[in-house]
Protein backbone atom coordinates (compact mmCIF):
# COMPACT_ATOMS: atom_id res chain seq x y z
CA UNK A 1 0.00 0.00 0.00
CA UNK A 2 1.13 3.29 -0.72
CA UNK A 3 1.69 5.61 2.87
CA UNK A 4 2.57 9.48 2.22
CA UNK A 5 4.83 10.65 5.19
CA UNK A 6 5.75 14.53 4.39
CA UNK A 7 7.74 14.64 1.50
CA UNK A 8 8.93 11.10 2.00
CA UNK A 9 6.89 7.96 0.13
CA UNK A 10 7.48 4.20 0.58
CA UNK A 11 5.73 0.96 -0.26
CA UNK A 12 5.43 -1.84 2.15
CA UNK A 13 3.75 -5.49 2.14
CA UNK A 14 1.56 -6.66 4.89
CA UNK A 15 0.21 -10.32 5.85
CA UNK A 16 -2.67 -10.82 8.24
CA UNK A 17 -0.28 -12.34 11.07
CA UNK A 18 1.91 -10.94 13.08
CA UNK A 19 5.65 -10.50 11.20
CA UNK A 20 8.81 -9.26 10.87
CA UNK A 21 8.75 -7.61 7.38
CA UNK A 22 10.76 -4.60 5.18
CA UNK A 23 9.80 -1.28 4.45
CA UNK A 24 12.07 0.85 2.02
CA UNK A 25 11.73 4.20 0.49
CA UNK A 26 14.06 6.50 -1.67
CA UNK A 27 15.33 8.23 1.89
CA UNK A 28 14.28 5.96 4.30
CA UNK A 29 16.95 3.06 5.68
CA UNK A 30 15.46 -0.36 6.11
CA UNK A 31 13.41 -0.71 9.11
CA UNK A 32 12.13 -3.62 11.09
CA UNK A 33 8.33 -3.60 11.94
CA UNK A 34 6.38 -5.52 13.53
CA UNK A 35 2.11 -5.77 12.40
CA UNK A 36 0.01 -6.62 14.98
CA UNK A 37 -3.07 -8.77 14.37
CA UNK A 38 -6.46 -7.54 15.69
CA UNK A 39 -10.00 -10.05 16.47
CA UNK A 40 -13.10 -8.67 15.20
CA UNK A 41 -15.02 -6.92 17.81
CA UNK A 42 -17.70 -8.55 19.29
CA UNK A 43 -20.99 -6.80 20.52
CA UNK A 44 -23.04 -8.50 22.92
CA UNK A 45 -26.79 -7.28 23.53
CA UNK A 46 -27.43 -5.77 26.71
CA UNK A 47 -28.52 -7.42 29.74
CA UNK A 48 -31.89 -6.55 30.59
CA UNK A 49 -30.51 -5.97 34.03
CA UNK A 50 -28.92 -3.12 32.73
CA UNK A 51 -32.16 -1.60 31.58
CA UNK A 52 -32.11 2.04 33.46
CA UNK A 53 -35.11 2.93 35.99
CA UNK A 54 -37.68 4.33 33.01
CA UNK A 55 -35.76 3.79 30.20
CA UNK A 56 -36.25 2.76 26.94
CA UNK A 57 -33.86 2.06 23.69
CA UNK A 58 -34.05 4.09 20.31
CA UNK A 59 -31.83 2.35 17.68
CA UNK A 60 -32.42 4.12 14.01
CA UNK A 61 -33.19 1.32 11.26
CA UNK A 62 -32.12 2.73 8.19
CA UNK A 63 -34.88 0.72 6.48
CA UNK A 64 -37.47 1.74 8.45
CA UNK A 65 -40.36 3.19 6.46
CA UNK A 66 -42.44 6.23 6.70
CA UNK A 67 -45.96 4.36 6.00
CA UNK A 68 -47.37 2.71 8.49
CA UNK A 69 -48.16 -0.91 7.45
CA UNK A 70 -51.47 -1.17 9.14
CA UNK A 71 -54.42 1.33 10.32
CA UNK A 72 -55.05 1.38 14.05
CA UNK A 73 -58.49 1.08 15.28
CA UNK A 74 -60.18 5.01 15.47
CA UNK A 75 -61.95 5.99 18.81
CA UNK A 76 -65.09 7.11 17.33
CA UNK A 77 -66.80 4.60 19.28
CA UNK A 78 -65.07 4.56 22.82
CA UNK A 79 -67.34 5.59 25.33
CA UNK A 80 -66.26 5.98 29.22
CA UNK A 81 -68.97 5.30 31.80
CA UNK A 82 -68.55 5.79 35.63
CA UNK A 83 -68.63 8.07 38.52
CA UNK A 84 -66.73 10.73 38.16
CA UNK A 85 -63.63 12.64 40.67
CA UNK A 86 -63.65 16.51 40.67
CA UNK A 87 -60.38 18.07 41.55
CA UNK A 88 -59.65 21.86 41.35
CA UNK A 89 -56.70 23.69 39.37
CA UNK A 90 -53.25 23.12 39.48
CA UNK A 91 -53.03 19.41 40.54
CA UNK A 92 -49.52 18.75 40.23
CA UNK A 93 -47.66 15.33 39.63
CA UNK A 94 -46.58 14.90 43.11
CA UNK A 95 -50.33 15.30 44.31
CA UNK A 96 -50.97 12.47 41.48
CA UNK A 97 -48.08 10.22 42.75
CA UNK A 98 -45.58 11.55 45.82
CA UNK A 99 -42.49 11.43 44.85
CA UNK A 100 -40.97 8.65 47.67
CA UNK A 101 -43.35 6.19 45.34
CA UNK A 102 -41.48 6.65 42.31
CA UNK A 103 -39.07 3.70 42.71
CA UNK A 104 -42.30 1.13 41.84
CA UNK A 105 -41.49 -0.09 38.53
CA UNK A 106 -44.84 -0.25 36.69
CA UNK A 107 -43.63 -3.36 34.40
CA UNK A 108 -43.61 -4.97 37.94
CA UNK A 109 -47.25 -6.38 37.56
CA UNK A 110 -47.49 -6.61 41.67
CA UNK A 111 -45.94 -3.12 41.87
CA UNK A 112 -48.22 -1.54 38.91
CA UNK A 113 -50.92 -2.62 41.22
CA UNK A 114 -49.23 -0.81 44.18
CA UNK A 115 -48.61 2.24 42.13
CA UNK A 116 -52.05 2.69 41.38
CA UNK A 117 -53.10 2.24 45.10
CA UNK A 118 -52.12 5.62 45.88
CA UNK A 119 -53.03 7.71 42.86
CA UNK A 120 -53.89 10.92 44.13
CA UNK A 121 -53.06 10.10 47.72
CA UNK A 122 -50.89 13.63 47.82
CA UNK A 123 -54.45 15.55 47.95
CA UNK A 124 -54.69 17.80 51.17
CA UNK A 125 -56.84 16.86 53.66
CA UNK A 126 -59.54 19.47 52.40
CA UNK A 127 -60.63 16.58 49.70
CA UNK A 128 -62.82 15.00 52.38
CA UNK A 129 -63.83 12.07 49.82
CA UNK A 130 -60.34 10.15 48.94
CA UNK A 131 -59.99 8.66 45.54
CA UNK A 132 -59.21 5.51 46.70
CA UNK A 133 -60.48 4.22 49.53
CA UNK A 134 -58.49 2.77 52.44
CA UNK A 135 -57.42 -0.96 52.27
CA UNK A 136 -58.43 -0.53 48.43
CA UNK A 137 -56.45 -1.15 45.59
CA UNK A 138 -58.73 0.49 42.98
CA UNK A 139 -60.56 3.18 42.64
CA UNK A 140 -64.19 3.58 42.14
CA UNK A 141 -64.20 6.81 39.59
CA UNK A 142 -63.14 5.56 36.14
CA UNK A 143 -63.15 9.81 35.03
CA UNK A 144 -60.95 12.76 37.26
CA UNK A 145 -62.37 15.87 36.26
CA UNK A 146 -60.23 18.90 37.02
CA UNK A 147 -59.21 22.62 36.30
CA UNK A 148 -56.93 24.13 35.04
CA UNK A 149 -53.11 23.05 34.31
CA UNK A 150 -53.80 19.42 35.43
CA UNK A 151 -50.80 17.45 36.11
CA UNK A 152 -48.02 20.27 36.40
CA UNK A 153 -45.31 20.46 38.70
CA UNK A 154 -42.13 18.08 37.88
CA UNK A 155 -42.29 15.63 34.74
CA UNK A 156 -42.98 11.72 36.17
CA UNK A 157 -44.54 9.36 33.55
CA UNK A 158 -45.66 7.30 36.65
CA UNK A 159 -48.49 10.18 37.27
CA UNK A 160 -50.66 9.04 34.78
CA UNK A 161 -49.73 5.17 34.93
CA UNK A 162 -50.63 5.91 38.31
CA UNK A 163 -54.31 7.22 37.06
CA UNK A 164 -54.56 4.02 34.76
CA UNK A 165 -53.13 1.10 37.39
CA UNK A 166 -55.97 2.54 39.98
CA UNK A 167 -58.26 2.47 37.44
CA UNK A 168 -58.98 5.79 35.57
CA UNK A 169 -59.80 5.83 31.97
CA UNK A 170 -59.80 9.65 31.48
CA UNK A 171 -58.91 12.55 32.91
CA UNK A 172 -60.93 15.68 31.40
CA UNK A 173 -59.32 19.14 32.49
CA UNK A 174 -60.00 23.00 31.64
CA UNK A 175 -56.00 22.58 30.66
CA UNK A 176 -53.01 20.50 30.89
CA UNK A 177 -49.18 20.74 31.95
CA UNK A 178 -47.51 19.76 28.87
CA UNK A 179 -45.73 17.83 29.91
CA UNK A 180 -48.39 15.09 31.35
CA UNK A 181 -50.40 15.68 28.63
CA UNK A 182 -47.28 14.05 26.85
CA UNK A 183 -46.69 11.16 29.32
CA UNK A 184 -50.36 10.32 29.08
CA UNK A 185 -50.14 9.74 25.22
CA UNK A 186 -46.71 8.15 25.87
CA UNK A 187 -47.85 5.62 28.14
CA UNK A 188 -51.64 5.01 26.45
CA UNK A 189 -52.71 4.89 30.43
CA UNK A 190 -55.50 7.43 30.21
CA UNK A 191 -57.18 10.15 27.95
CA UNK A 192 -56.00 13.77 28.38
CA UNK A 193 -59.60 15.32 27.37
CA UNK A 194 -59.80 18.88 27.16
CA UNK A 195 -63.13 20.92 28.27
CA UNK A 196 -64.28 23.80 26.64
CA UNK A 197 -65.90 25.23 29.74
CA UNK A 198 -65.05 24.60 33.59
CA UNK A 199 -66.92 21.33 34.15
CA UNK A 200 -65.34 20.84 37.80
CA UNK A 201 -67.29 23.77 38.97
CA UNK A 202 -70.48 22.06 37.22
CA UNK A 203 -69.92 18.61 38.69
CA UNK A 204 -69.51 16.78 41.71
CA UNK A 205 -67.62 13.40 42.72
CA UNK A 206 -69.77 10.92 42.46
CA UNK A 207 -71.80 11.80 39.68
CA UNK A 208 -72.57 9.53 37.27
CA UNK A 209 -70.76 10.35 33.66
CA UNK A 210 -70.64 9.52 30.06
CA UNK A 211 -67.68 10.14 27.70
CA UNK A 212 -68.44 9.68 24.01
CA UNK A 213 -64.98 10.39 21.95
CA UNK A 214 -66.60 10.19 18.64
CA UNK A 215 -68.76 13.39 19.96
CA UNK A 216 -66.11 14.72 21.68
CA UNK A 217 -68.64 14.86 24.99
CA UNK A 218 -69.23 14.49 28.40
CA UNK A 219 -72.91 13.95 29.33
CA UNK A 220 -73.22 14.10 33.66
CA UNK A 221 -76.59 12.10 33.87
CA UNK A 222 -76.55 13.17 37.87
CA UNK A 223 -77.75 16.66 36.60
CA UNK A 224 -78.96 16.14 33.03
CA UNK A 225 -76.45 18.56 31.02
CA UNK A 226 -73.61 17.91 28.18
CA UNK A 227 -70.77 19.68 27.47
CA UNK A 228 -68.57 19.39 24.38
CA UNK A 229 -64.70 18.36 24.41
CA UNK A 230 -62.08 19.01 22.79
CA UNK A 231 -61.39 16.54 20.00
CA UNK A 232 -58.22 14.02 20.86
CA UNK A 233 -57.24 14.36 17.57
CA UNK A 234 -53.63 12.25 16.56
CA UNK A 235 -53.46 11.08 19.98
CA UNK A 236 -56.55 8.80 19.98
CA UNK A 237 -54.97 6.35 18.48
CA UNK A 238 -52.13 5.97 20.25
CA UNK A 239 -53.43 5.85 23.30
CA UNK A 240 -55.88 3.65 22.14
CA UNK A 241 -53.34 1.57 21.24
CA UNK A 242 -51.54 1.31 24.58
CA UNK A 243 -49.31 4.04 24.17
CA UNK A 244 -46.40 4.92 21.75
CA UNK A 245 -44.47 1.65 21.51
CA UNK A 246 -47.61 -0.34 21.28
CA UNK A 247 -48.95 2.44 18.59
CA UNK A 248 -45.38 1.78 16.28
CA UNK A 249 -45.82 -2.01 16.75
CA UNK A 250 -49.37 -2.45 15.58
CA UNK A 251 -48.42 0.39 12.53
CA UNK A 252 -45.00 -1.43 11.80
CA UNK A 253 -43.06 1.23 12.72
CA UNK A 254 -41.19 -0.89 15.25
CA UNK A 255 -40.90 -5.20 14.89
CA UNK A 256 -44.05 -6.56 16.37
CA UNK A 257 -42.05 -9.04 18.95
CA UNK A 258 -40.04 -5.75 20.34
CA UNK A 259 -41.18 -4.70 23.86
CA UNK A 260 -40.05 -1.20 23.75
CA UNK A 261 -37.35 -1.53 26.31
CA UNK A 262 -33.60 -2.37 26.58
CA UNK A 263 -33.30 -6.25 26.76
CA UNK A 264 -32.32 -9.21 24.31
CA UNK A 265 -33.77 -6.83 21.64
CA UNK A 266 -33.42 -3.99 20.08
CA UNK A 267 -36.02 -1.57 19.45
CA UNK A 268 -35.69 -0.87 15.61
CA UNK A 269 -38.17 2.75 15.60
CA UNK A 270 -38.30 5.19 13.18
CA UNK A 271 -37.26 8.20 15.45
CA UNK A 272 -38.63 10.85 13.24
CA UNK A 273 -42.45 9.55 13.49
CA UNK A 274 -42.52 8.46 17.01
CA UNK A 275 -40.92 12.45 17.81
CA UNK A 276 -44.52 13.38 15.97
CA UNK A 277 -46.64 11.40 17.93
CA UNK A 278 -45.37 13.16 20.74
CA UNK A 279 -45.58 16.15 19.86
CA UNK A 280 -49.00 17.23 20.78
Amino acid sequence: MAVSLSHVSYSATFTSSASTKTVSGPSLSPHSIKVPTFSPLTVKPLNSSFTPHGARAITIAPHATSTPSSIPSDTSTTTFHGLCYVVGDNIDTDQIIPAEYLTLVPSNPDEYEKLGSYALIGLPSSYATRFIEPNETKTKYSIVIGGANFGCGSSREHAPVALGAAGAKAVVAESYARIFFRNSVATGEVYPLESEVRICEECKTGDVVTIELGESRLINHTTGKEYKLKPIGDAGPVIEAGGIFAYARKTGMIPSQSKGFIGEHSVLVNVSLVCKLLIV
